[in-house]
């Protein structure tokens, strides 16, 4: 038999209210209490079926993969791993899911409303690449809608989001541990609000650490594997000064260095370190084992479905910003 809401309350030994705002995707609890009551919901069987059952309007949510320029929205394994969490929240409560791509040069041909449906009853939006004025095109929209994997403080919207500030000053001061020396940045070419933030996490870590950031050692490179690969090889031919090790934007833009630096000759990690971010399934497959921030990829979609379906159904509305919390994965590469 499946478990209800009351008993689960009292595994967990939290409040009948704590639980239904948890499993509602409702603000009112932190990241942590509602992953936990997630993840023994689904352990322990929980109905989600029910949830909200005899409010709920039938329709379908659009997840909207929105691209700006494509360097960073991709079939990659973030954003594979992301649609499935949102396909799985959608399956668990029995409500149609609908996968629409993007690009920002449709916009300019055909508004986004008339993109939509009659049975959208909301939208979870992908801002990975979006800027201030893209958010604009959809502010105005006449469906509920929910910012994934970006944030803007200027609107008035949901947004879902990790916590970049913390994962970057996390692995940042990792290394600074591990190898007693200033680590270097390997930053993106790209601008996007989740790598200007993993910046500002990194130079809070050299504040902390009693670093200098003035002279501090940043490549810029294209944020996949294969362009990261050839702009390093080019830093590296050039005698450009080169860290023991470094930080970077995220898992792909790591491989690429370290293929580079190994290709080069560099022994790793021996001479060099390097820690990425996302921890995507390739950090397993490379040599070393990338050391890595990881990003819950599914509980952020989960937790955008969630507040979608809270918006869908509540008569009030405050915007929120709900930041997921990050943590190490510790391997061999640094």
């Amino acid at each position: 038999m499946a478990i209800t809401a009351k008993e689960l309350a009292k595994q967990l030994n939290l409040s009948t209210a704590a639980v239904s705002m948890a499993l509602n995707g409702k603000p009112g609890v932190s990241t942590r209490t509602r992953k936990m009551v997630l993840e023994a919901a689904h352990a322990n069987g929980y109905d989600f079926s029910k949830l909200s059952q005899r409010r709920r309007k039938s329709g379908t949510i659009y997840l909207v993969m929105y691209r700006k320029h494509g360097a960073v929205v991709g079939s990659t394994e973030f954003f594979e791993t992301l649609i499935l969490g949102a396909r799985d929240a959608c399956s668990d409560i029995g409500i149609s899911l609908r996968i629409i791509y993007m690009e920002a040069s449709d916009i300019l041909t055909e508004a986004p409303d008339g993109i939509f449906r009659s049975d959208c009853i909301g939208i979870v939006l992908l801002g990975t690449e979006m800027k201030e004025n893209d958010f604009l095109l959809f502010q105005n929209l006449n469906y509920p809608i929910v910012v994934l994997d970006s944030y803007s403080e200027s609107k008035k919207m949901d947004f879902v989001t990790m916590n970049n500030v913390e994962g970057a000053y996390e692995a940042t001061r990792y290394l600074i541990r591990k190898r007693q020396i200033r680590p270097g940045y390997l930053h993106s070419k790209y601008p996007i609000y989740n790598f200007s933030k993993r910046m500002e996490g990194y130079f809070k870590a050299l504040h902390d650490s009693s670093y200098s950031s003035s002279d501090a050692v940043i490549h810029e490179l294209t944020p996949s594997m294969e362009g990261a690969y050839y702009d390093m090889l080019k830093i590296i031919e050039s005698s450009d000064t080169l860290a023991e090790c470094y930080f970077a934007d995220n898992d792909l833009i790591a491989a690429g260095a370290m293929k580079a630096f190994q290709d080069k000759g560099f022994s790793l990690p021996d001479e060099i370190g390097i820690v990425g971010f996302d921890n995507v399934p390739l950090c397993t497959y490379i040599h070393p084992q990338l050391t890595t921030i990881n990003v819950p990829v599914k509980y952020m979609a989960r937790t955008a479905i969630g507040r979608l379906l809270y918006r869908v159904e509540s008569q009030n509305y405050y915007p929120v910003l709900i930041m997921v919390g990050t943590n190490l994965i510790e391997r061999k590469s640094v």
